[in-house]
C-alpha cells in the first residue's frame, strides 16, 4: 500500500507508480467503477481509466479515498496522514531536506513547495506523491 513506509522501489518513479495504480485497480475491479464513484469523491470514466491500466490523475486524497475501500483499510483522512508522516520519517531516515529532495526529484517542484504538501498544507498529487516516496526511498540507506 503506498501508504507504508518504504525502504526500497522500483527502477523508476513510473514503476512505482504502476505498482500502486495496480493495487489501486484491484480495488476498482472488486468493487466496480459505479460503487466506487458513488463512495468516492471520483468519477466513473477516471476509475474505468484506472481499472482499465491508464494513469489518470488523481490526488494523494483520491487514492486515499479508493485505498481505504478495502477490507481492514483505515479512513481516507488516516490514510493521507500516515503517507505524509512515512515521507517525514523517510527524509530523516535518508537524511534528506526539501532542498536535497528538489535537486533529486523528476518534477516540477520547488523546496518550499515540497514542503507545504508534505507537511499537508498544500494538496499533493498523487503523481508529486510517488515521486518524492521514490526520491526518499531511493535515497535511504
Amino acid at each position: 500500500m503506498f501508504y507504508e513506509q518504504r525502504m526500497t522501489v522500483p527502477d523508476s518513479p513510473a514503476a512505482l507508480r504502476a505498482e500502486y495504480e495496480d493495487d489501486l485497480a484491484t480495488i476498482v475491479d472488486q468493487y466496480g467503477p459505479a460503487a466506487v464513484a458513488a463512495d468516492t469523491d471520483l468519477d466513473e470514466d477516471t476509475l474505468e481509466a484506472l481499472a482499465a491500466g491508464d494513469s489518470p490523475d488523481l490526488t494523494l486524497e483520491e487514492a486515499a479515498e479508493i485505498q481505504s475501500l478495502a477490507e481492514g483499510e483505515p479512513d481516507p483522512e488516516t490514510i493521507v496522514t500516515m503517507a505524509l508522516e512515512h515521507l517525514l520519517l523517510g527524509m530523516s531516515t535518508a537524511v534528506l531536506d526539501v532542498e536535497a529532495l528538489e535537486s533529486y526529484i523528476d518534477i516540477d517542484l520547488e523546496a518550499k513547495e515540497i514542503q507545504q504538501k508534505i507537511e499537508g498544507r498544500a494538496p499533493m498529487s498523487f503523481e508529486e506523491f510517488v515521486h518524492v516516496q521514490y526520491v526518499i526511498a531511493d535515497g535511504a540507506p
